[in-house]
């Protein structure tokens, strides 16, 4: 007896979505094998273009630094060029760059000023206006790149010290000199009471010291006498404390 012949079943719906989802899986493995092999084989930059790349990537060169400004230049145009500073003159101190308040600081008995960084520092003698430029220096050798300094003359002493006059002079000794004051060889001897009938009103001398150790002096010559007769202002000097004024006899009396 023949066996029955083989009975051929209609596919399920079930297996040909099974053979469907593998089918989809098989495409989508091929092409992540794809996109990988295409990632991994990178062209090799041209000769020019690795140059620019390099020239592009190079660090750059910082900035130099900005020269000052108007209001930088402003605050040193401003500063008193006329007035010398004298013992017990409260100053107003600053630096611009450090955006404090101002600091009081004191011409000491010595001359010398308590500066921020620096110390003691010689100020009697001189102006606002020099003395800020020397310390803008000093500052900028070790402490600052850049620093702009600002002083103003906050108060002064009602008294800046005392001048000596001796020689031919009808009142001769001490003067003192007021914190507000500008004195000068001729008002000095005005205020003495005036050169004697003998005295070389034209060639006052006015010793003045300069350092701390003996001889460490300088001497002008003062023509009084053309102040006086001619008006010739330009030929007074200003005095600062300690100055001593003689003023000689004239070699021959008429």
């Amino acid at each position: 007896m023949n066996p029955p012949p083989t009975q051929i079943l209609p596919r399920t719906t079930d297996a040909r979505r099974g053979r469907a989802w593998w089918r989809v899986r098989h495409l989508a493995l091929a092409a992540l094998a794809g996109f990988v092999l295409l990632g991994a084989i990178r062209p090799v930059p041209a000769a020019d273009d690795a140059t620019t790349n390099l020239v592009a990537k190079a660090p750059a060169a910082p900035p130099s630094p900005a020269p000052p400004g108007p209001a930088v230049t402003n605050y040193v145009n401003v500063l008193d060029d006329q007035y010398r500073l004298a013992m017990g003159d409260q100053l107003s101190f600053r630096i611009v760059e450090d955006e404090e308040e101002p600091k009081i600081i004191v011409v000491t008995d010595s001359g010398d000023l308590e500066v921020p960084y620096i110390g003691r520092y010689p100020a009697l003698g001189k102006t606002c206006k020099q003395l800020a430029q020397e310390l803008k220096r000093e500052l900028e050798k070790e402490y600052y790149w850049q620093a702009t300094v600002v002083i103003a003359v906050d108060s002064k002493p009602k008294s800046r010290g005392k001048i000596y006059l001796v020689g031919a002079i009808c009142a001769p000794g001490p003067q003192d000199i007021s914190g507000d004051e500008a004195l000068t060889v001729s008002k000095a001897v005005l205020r003495a009471g005036g050169l004697t009938g003998f005295a070389d009103g034209k060639a006052v001398r006015v010793t003045r010291s300069t350092g701390p150790n003996p001889g460490n002096e300088k001497t002008f010559t003062v023509n009084v006498t053309r102040v006086f007769e001619k008006g010739k202002t330009e030929d007074d000097l200003a005095l600062q404390p300690g100055d001593l004024i003689y003023v000689p006899e004239r070699l021959i009396r008429f």
